[in-house]
C-alpha cells in the first residue's frame, strides 16, 4: 500500500502546486506547458520505453493525437476548476470522472450491468451534484466569477472521464508496449504545449515567467511519479486491484479536502461535505460489492 499512499500523495501535490502558482501571481498556463519537459525527460530515463519496437504504419496516431490535445487542455482547465472552485471540489471532479469509462464500459462496450456497479455510478453523480455545488457564490476570485463554480468542475469530470477511455484504447494495441505509447503520447503534449505557450505570448501578451518555468517542472516530476507509483502498486498487488482503485481515489479526494479546508481556508457548505462523503461511498460500492 506504500505505493498507492505515494501516488495518492503526488496527486495531491499537483493540485496544490497549482494552487499556490496562483496564489503567488505566476501565470499556471505557463507552469502547466513546462511540466512536459520533465514528464518526456523522466519516462525515457526512468521507465526506458523500447523505441526500436515502434512502427509508424501500426501506431494509432489519431488516437495520440487527440490525447496530446486533451493533455495540456485538460490541465488547463484543471487550473482553472481549482482556481474558481477551489481545490477539493477539483479534485472530486477528477475522481468521479471514473464514472464516465464505467458507463463507457456498460453501452458502448456492451459489457454486464452489475447491480452494485448500478448503484455505485448512480451514488456517484449525485455525489457530484452535491459536492461541485450551483451557486453563485463569492470565492477567492470575486463575485463576477461566481459563474464559473459549476462549469470547470464539470469540464473536469467529463474531459477526465473521455482521457480515461483514451488511455483504455491506447492499451488495447497489444503490438506497442505501453510505456511507448505513453513516450509518444508525452513528446507530442510537449510539441502542442509548446505552441500554446507561443499563443499567450504572442497573442495573449503575456510575460515570459521564469518563476513559471520552476513550477512547471516540479510539477512534471510530481505528475510523473504520481503515474509511476500508480503502475507500481497495481504490479505490487496484481491479484488486488480493487484496492488500488479504491485506495487512489478515496485517498485524493480525502487528503484535497482535507487540505483544502485546513491548509487554503476553502469553505464547504453540508451539502458539499455530503457530497464528498458519497463520493467515498460510491467507491467503496463499486470497488467492494
Amino acid at each position: 500500500m506504500i505505493f498507492v499512499l505515494l501516488s495518492v500523495i503526488c496527486s495531491v501535490t499537483v493540485a496544490v502546486l497549482l494552487k499556490l502558482a496562483k496564489q503567488n501571481g505566476v501565470e499556471t498556463k505557463q507552469v502547466i506547458v513546462w511540466n512536459y519537459p520533465a514528464a518526456v525527460a523522466l519516462t525515457y530515463f526512468v521507465l526506458q520505453p523500447d523505441l526500436k519496437l515502434l512502427e509508424w504504419d501500426t501506431m494509432p496516431l489519431t488516437l495520440y493525437t487527440t490525447l496530446a490535445i486533451l493533455l495540456p487542455g485538460m490541465f488547463v482547465f484543471i487550473a482553472l476548476s481549482i482556481r474558481y472552485s477551489g481545490l477539493v471540489k477539483t479534485e472530486v471532479a477528477q475522481r468521479l470522472s471514473l464514472f464516465i469509462p464505467l458507463l463507457a464500459s456498460f453501452f458502448l462496450f456492451h459489457e454486464n450491468m452489475e447491480e452494485h456497479k448500478m448503484l455505485g455510478i448512480s451514488i456517484g453523480l449525485l455525489a457530484i451534484l452535491c459536492s461541485i455545488g450551483w451557486q453563485k457564490s463569492q470565492n477567492d476570485e470575486g463575485t463576477k466569477d461566481g459563474r464559473y463554480k459549476m462549469r470547470y468542475p464539470l469540464l473536469v469530470f467529463v474531459g477526465m472521464g473521455i482521457i480515461d477511455i483514451l488511455f483504455k484504447q491506447v492499451a488495447l494495441h497489444v503490438n506497442i508496449p505501453y510505456i511507448s505509447s505513453m513516450f509518444i503520447i508525452f513528446v507530442m503534449a510537449m510539441f502542442i504545449a509548446t505552441l500554446l505557450l507561443f499563443y499567450f505570448l504572442f497573442v495573449e501578451k503575456q510575460s515570459f515567467s521564469r518563476k513559471a518555468v520552476g513550477y512547471g517542472l516540479v510539477l512534471g516530476v510530481f505528475n510523473f511519479c504520481n503515474i509511476l507509483f500508480y503502475m507500481k502498486a497495481h504490479r505490487a498487488l496484481p491479484e488486488n486491484p480493487s484496492v488500488v482503485f479504491t485506495g487512489m481515489n478515496i485517498g485524493v479526494i480525502s487528503l484535497g479536502a482535507l487540505i483544502g479546508v485546513l491548509f487554503f481556508k476553502e469553505r464547504l457548505s453540508l451539502l458539499n461535505y455530503l457530497g464528498i462523503a458519497l463520493s467515498i461511498v460510491s467507491v467503496l460500492i463499486i470497488a467492494y460489492l
